[in-house]
């Protein structure tokens, strides 16, 4: 045997906080739904500095469940839990979801529909033709239109649902996007869209069917005014050209020793792409192998060198 750890053919990344009581009956579907399908596939959960049971929950699943994988952080945010998730996913496809589960699990079937065409992100839509929404309050509905017309205004025309927090990506796309991330909150999706838009990825708005669940962790006072804020952020980095800057991960140092659960032997990988798509995958396998805390990058422009 060659040791060598073949990857899941699909990464679901939870970013979770303080979601200990809705977890179990979130993984019981999932589970259900993922030991049917034909693939490999792994869920990586997200334990944002929980004070609640969120990383007990999780590791009372994975000794029944060994696809399941825990990731623990200080409370950063949901956009820094989700980077933290893609960095350590091994999966050709890298999935986003939220640990509610308000959109079906089957419904991921739509994300992966292979008669949308070629693309390279798929966004859960709650707007788009076919698209149903239940029990959502009509002052949050109102509100959310008025701020993706906001966002079609100033960073991406055309896109009818941002916020949506179920998304799907190819590997490489997803991890050139999370490198370039640099809001840790909940605007993290308009900046990762809008670099997707810079960068010329294909995406698509799959209609999906959405339930609203009591408990959503959005205050929409306050909420609305931070990702006001961080919206008129992306569009500042838009004019600026920041996202048009091709970064490469470089592992500091301190980073290179293998903790107790790194792995041995390297995972499965294609024939090296461009020294970008390479960079980028040993960032992500080392992410993968590391102790429980994050792993920290040195982020160095290399337009220079390729010019």
């Amino acid at each position: 045997m060659s040791g060598r750890v073949a990857r899941p053919e699909l990464s679901i990344v939870i970013p979770a906080y303080n979601e200990a009581r809705r977890l179990p009956e979130s993984f019981a579907r999932l589970h259900a739904y993922l030991s049917k399908k034909p693939f490999a596939s792994e869920v990586i959960v997200v334990d944002d500095g929980s004070a609640d049971t969120t990383s007990a929950v999780v590791k009372s699943w994975i000794a029944r469940w060994p696809a399941l994988r825990l990731v623990q952080s200080e409370h950063v945010g949901k956009g820094g839990a989700v980077r933290a998730g893609v960095l350590a996913a091994r999966g050709e496809w890298i999935a986003l979801a939220d640990a509610d589960f308000s959109m079906p699990v089957e419904e991921f079937d739509r994300l992966r529909d292979e008669d949308a065409g070629p693309y390279d992100i798929a966004i859960a839509s709650r707007e788009g033709k076919g698209a149903r929404r239940f029990g959502e309050p009509f002052y949050r509905h109102l509100m959310g239109r008025v701020f993706n017309s906001l966002v079609q205004l100033l960073a991406l025309p055309g896109i009818e649902d941002t916020q949506c927090g179920f998304k799907m990506m190819r590997r490489d796309v997803a991890l050139d996007l999370c490198l370039h991330q640099t809001i840790q909150g909940w605007g993290f999706d308009i900046e990762l869209l809008s670099i997707a838009r810079q960068r010329g990825y294909r995406i698509y708005e799959a209609p999906i069917t959405w339930y609203y669940m009591a408990g959503s962790r959005v205050r929409p006072l306050r909420d609305a005014f931070t990702m006001a804020r961080d919206l008129f952020r992306v569009r500042y980095n838009i004019a600026r050209g920041r996202y048009e800057r091709r970064l490469v991960a470089m592992p500091a140092a301190h980073d290179l020793g293998a903790g107790p659960d790194a792995h041995d032997e390297p995972y499965d990988t294609d024939a090296p792409g461009d020294a970008d798509e390479t960079d980028m995958e040993d960032v992500a396998d080392m992410a993968a192998g590391g102790a429980s805390a994050l792993t920290t990058f040195e982020l160095r422009d290399e337009r220079g060198k390729r010019e």
